[in-house]
């Protein structure tokens, strides 16, 4: 009995960890691609001379970035 509840308890607390995880990977992937790729992708269009794209999604990306701000005070 005492180990049928332990397995149990196991698997609960795998589970868990599993999850923490899942969740922590994907903040820090969050993370990773606001700080580090899309700056270098927006750097990346405008060196290829594609400004008239960049210049749009720095747009959008600011004003989202304006309103996420604003909504979370």
């Amino acid at each position: 009995m005492l180990t049928l509840v332990f397995i149990v308890a196991m698997i609960w607390v795998s589970w868990k960890m599993l999850v923490l995880g899942i969740k922590a990977a994907w903040g820090l992937t969050k993370i990773l691609c606001t700080v580090l790729l899309l700056p270098f992708f927006l750097i990346g269009l405008v060196m290829v001379g594609m400004i008239y794209l960049a210049i749009p999604i720095l747009i959008f990306v600011g004003l989202v970035a304006i309103i996420g701000g604003i909504m979370e005070v």
